[in-house]
């Protein structure tokens, strides 16, 4: 949590690690640290993902938002609606990705994050350095482990250099 956001409890809540904003209404929470002067536990009113504002059962004015502000929003990943790309990155750092088309691209070395989406950055192999829309359309298979399957558009890696063998554009 941020910060209070007005007199009614409200209180803006920044998601971290690259996560999206995965809050919603009747999901139960920890607060951590936990705040001294009230249940660990609560219930989320509402949430609006576009405005990163929350409202917490038991924060009722500017009061108590100010008392959890810095706290950690805890939940059970059971609860979270997660797709795909709906996930931290730190586990994917340093996994081989690979093209449908093109072969093993390198190994992924980071995420940047922009306002549209993450970008991957993938370092190694034939290509060079490589740079990937993290989008539904181009990542398509995530497992938890193993290789990183992509479908890369046109025009992100050059024209001219060489297909996978077992292409058969080939």
């Amino acid at each position: 949590m941020v910060s209070p956001h007005g007199i009614k409890g409200e209180v803006s809540v920044e998601a971290l690690r690259g996560l999206p904003f995965l809050l919603h209404e009747d999901m139960t929470v920890a607060l951590t640290p936990p705040a001294l002067k009230r249940d660990r536990f609560c219930t989320i009113e509402k949430a609006d993902e576009v405005s990163g504002l929350a409202k917490f059962s038991g924060i009722d004015d500017l009061d108590a938002a100010e008392g959890v502000a810095g706290c950690y929003v805890l939940a059970r990943e059971d609860d979270l609606d997660l797709g795909l790309l709906d996930r931290a990155f730190d586990d994917l750092v340093g996994r081989p990705v690979v093209d449908e088309r093109y072969g093993e691209l390198g190994t992924l070395s980071e995420v940047m994050e922009t306002p549209a989406n993450d970008v991957w950055v993938v370092q190694g192999g034939r290509y060079g350095e490589v740079l990937i829309p993290a989008i539904e359309d181009v990542i398509v298979g995530l497992p938890d482990t193993g290789s990183i399957s992509v479908r890369i558009m046109d025009g992100l890696i050059d024209s001219d250099a060489p297909l996978a063998k077992d292409d058969p554009c080939a």
